[in-house]
């Protein structure tokens, strides 16, 4: 599976290394992604996303229901 975020979609962007002589070479900006387990109490089970720390904050401000519920409007799963 490739590293995008369940939750917002990010993904790794594409950029340049530029040395102090201006010499430039891409390089990839990864995001800062964590494989957690979320409880859902009202299913009573545990679901595993790969979440970006970004992703983490907007499950504890809204809660994991309504923030699965937005990623699957959004196309983020299945």
């Amino acid at each position: 599976m490739s590293r995008i975020c369940q939750i917002t979609g990010k993904r790794a962007m594409v950029g340049n290394h530029v040395s102090h002589a201006n010499n430039k070479t891409k390089r990839r900006f990864e995001i800062n992604l964590l494989e957690k387990k979320f409880y859902l109490p009202e299913q009573e089970t545990s679901i595993t996303l790969k979440v970006s720390a970004h992703g983490l904050r907007i499950i504890n401000k809204i809660g994991i229901e309504e923030a699965l519920e937005r990623a699957v409007r959004n196309g983020y799963i299945k």
